[in-house]
């Protein structure tokens, strides 16, 4: 097997165990062309799960925020409107995070076995 395969492979793979620095790595050591174009693909794909996690952490933060705290820690009373808005923002956000993660996770798996393979 060809070592820049196996290397374009690995940046695809690197989803699991190293996230976007084996491919940051890669494209900066590397010269050849493929593994380059393999290595900025599969680090812009593993961006794309930072990327919503930066929104939903400040998601998450605003709605810690707008919420009335209490004893009880009633977060969904009647008074807290804009608090039930963000707290279903959130959760809508959550779902939909999951989906665009293992989208993501499938996608690298894909890519990395169709470098392996050719």
């Amino acid at each position: 097997m060809d070592n820049n395969r196996i290397l374009s492979a690995l940046c695809y793979f690197s989803i699991f165990f190293a996230g976007f620095i084996l491919p940051l790595i890669v494209y900066f050591v590397s010269t050849d062309q493929d593994v380059k174009r393999h290595a900025k693909r599969a680090f812009i794909s593993h961006l794309l799960l930072i990327i919503p996690t930066i929104f939903g952490v400040i998601i998450f933060i605003a709605t810690i925020a707008a919420s009335p705290f209490s004893y009880e820690m009633n977060i969904m009373n009647e008074s807290s409107g804009n608090g039930t808005f963000l707290v279903i923002l959130w959760f809508v956000f959550v779902i939909v995070e999951v989906i665009i993660s293992l989208v993501v996770f499938i996608w690298n798996i894909i890519q990395g076995i169709k470098v392996l393979r050719a």
